[in-house]
């Protein structure tokens, strides 16, 4: 019976932890901000995102199937009868959050064994590689910068670039081991999410190059500071190679104060007379064109990229491109041809509907040039936007801000996250929005019922962020 019972309460149990192991996945395994959400019952109940089974998570679950199944056989021995049985099922379910946070610390020295065997690999393959290398970082642009550089780079050079958003140690790791073959240069993107990331990934690639795009209040929930965040990035300038070259877009205060300590060589971006920068700049619903200014030459440039912070974007790309030997000829036609970064001010025809598609942006700067994107278009505007997350104290403000600047520009507005609703309303209110042309959807469904009902003929929607399902 102990057997029989056993299997069938795992089974029953498995279902059930499916929810918390997608919360635990989507948290990037890090067991303290799952615990977090346990606690507080915010699980990933929301049909956006499947469980991914990876190698980690596949570890994990076996780990956590053998760990439940004997418990639960050692218990049946002690508790023969049914009640009891009934009791400690339930006493299961409940336990649940703590049995992954058990699970966890059995296999985290596996997993750190694992990761130090990966790192170790692709760092002696990068060794064995004579390919130039460049780092990125920032806090904003960092993929759609790397893609641009990736392109111009590409009219002279065979580029290795790491994919999408990989811009861990096992992203990076994942890239170098796969797709770095014979190319003359491999491009690095690089994240954090607290102090001493950047450190890790500067010295594992060493970067000959690295580009600074826009430092700014970024998950602020774990580095606590804009002074944390910007000693972080400045880890990629302070640790890459001494005799290397960085490029700095300086467009925000804390990109000007780390250009001023900088001690590599260095190349300013962006700011009028820098080493590079942007002039006659004209933007419309189709894309921009702009004068590029490159050291005291000049290029009239055209991208169907929108906003400008991607054409901030395409001046500090070019920049690097031109040290690297990229001329001016080569760098108008690769931008030119650029295509839009999934996700990020991608605008998507549908009919005679336009979809402004920002939804992995993630902060009131780029919310900002979107709403500007949005502006010159016509027709009815909609937002449909969650806000943002992982903000600290100051979620609320600046939630609040965005409603506010919403309210100038949209029609209609569509919230998809309870925790920020009341701060967006507030600021829509306080710049004179009707409160009966804002509505809440919790989930997807609920999201294209409203978008059904509003979308008109020549209408524009701007998705203004995204959020995965352990925010609600």
């Amino acid at each position: 019976m102990s057997f029989l019972y056993g299997f069938l309460m795992l089974i029953v149990l498995m279902l059930w932890a499916y929810v918390y192991m997608k919360t635990y996945q989507l948290e990037g395994y890090k067991i303290g901000k799952f615990f977090d959400k346990a606690l507080s019952f915010s699980l990933a109940y929301g049909k956006k995102n499947k469980l991914v089974f990876t190698k980690r998570m596949w570890r994990y679950i076996i780990t956590y199937i053998i760990f439940t199944y004997a418990l639960m056989v050692i218990n049946c021995q002690f508790t023969p009868h049914w009640a009891l049985i009934i009791f400690n099922f339930l006493i299961y379910f409940l336990l649940t959050p703590l049995f992954m946070v058990v699970v966890h610390f059995i296999i985290l020295p596996i997993e750190k064994l694992i990761k130090k065997y990966y790192m170790g690999k692709a760092a002696r393959k990068l060794a064995t590689k004579s390919c130039k290398r460049i780092g990125i970082t920032g806090s904003y642009g960092k993929t759609s910068t790397k893609n641009i550089l990736a392109a111009i780079l590409g009219k002279e050079y065979k580029v290795c670039v790491t994919p999408a958003s990989y811009n861990t140690e096992m992203g990076i790791c994942k890239t170098i081991l796969e797709k770095l073959d014979d190319e003359d240069i491999f491009i690095a993107e690089m994240g954090a999410r607290k102090e001493g990331d950047i450190k890790i990934l500067t010295e594992f690639v060493r970067p000959q190059y690295a580009i600074l795009t826009t430092v700014g209040p970024q998950h602020l929930e774990s580095f606590k500071s804009l002074e944390n965040i910007e000693e972080t990035k400045y880890e990629l300038l302070r640790f890459m190679d001494r005799e290397g070259s960085a490029v700095i877009n300086g467009d925000s205060q804390s990109n000007l104060k780390l250009y001023k300590k900088c001690k590599v060589s260095k190349f300013l971006t962006c700011v009028e007379g820098s080493y590079a920068w942007a002039k006659d700049i004209k933007m419309g619903k189709e894309g921009s064109t702009f004068t590029l200014m490159i050291e005291g030459q000049e290029v009239a440039l055209k991208t169907r990229l929108l906003g400008k912070c991607n054409i901030d974007n395409i001046v500090t790309a070019a920049a690097l491109a031109y040290i690297m030997g990229i001329t001016l000829k080569d760098i108008k036609d690769a931008v030119f041809r650029l295509e839009p970064t999934p996700h990020r001010l991608e605008l998507i025809k549908n009919g005679s509907v336009s979809i402004i598609d920002d939804s992995y942006n993630s902060n009131l700067t780029g919310a900002l040039e979107a709403l500007k994107v949005l502006e010159n278009f016509e027709g009815r505007k909609i937002v449909i936007t969650p806000g943002f997350v992982e903000m600290g104290d100051k979620q609320s403000e600046l939630n609040f801000r965005l409603g506010a600047e919403i309210a100038d520009i949209a029609d209609y507005v569509i919230v998809m996250n309870e925790t920020n609703k009341n701060a967006i309303l507030s600021g829509l209110i306080s710049h004179n929005f009707k409160k009966e042309r804002v509505f809440f959807a919790n989930d997807r469904d609920k999201q294209k019922d409203y978008i059904s009902r509003l979308t008109t003929e020549g209408c524009v929607i701007l998705f203004e962020n995204d959020l995965p399902d352990n925010f609600s």
